[in-house]
């Protein structure tokens, strides 16, 4: 799983993945053509974009005459939900303990 959170965190750090992600979110599916008009980059580099996310599992292609269409795979998150729940228990614990060593030092 280690990896899997690697493979997620490295591909989403990159903001203008990271942008065209939150796009296919929001929009939904939408052709190369159209994600290039708002990328602000080239369409070489949306399509070299577009291809990792789909390696990382956060898209899905589908190819229809000359063009392919892409759409987001938001349940490819679900690894990194998992992580942020184990990041939010471990540290309200320690909250929760330091809150308690706080109080005893009162009395």
């Amino acid at each position: 799983m280690p990896d899997t959170y690697d493979t997620l965190f490295k591909t989403l750090a990159d903001p203008t993945r990271r942008a065209i992600f939150e796009r296919l979110c929001r929009d939904g599916e939408q052709t190369v053509a159209a994600l290039t008009a708002r990328a602000g980059v080239s369409q070489p580099a949306v399509s070299k974009h577009l291809g990792v996310l789909k390696q990382a599992g956060l898209v899905l292609d589908r190819h229809q005459g000359r063009q392919t269409h892409y759409r987001s795979r938001p349940a490819a998150l679900a690894p990194l939900l998992d992580w942020t729940n184990q990041m939010a228990g471990f540290w309200e614990s320690r909250f929760d303990d330091l809150e308690q060593l706080l109080k005893r030092m009162d009395n």
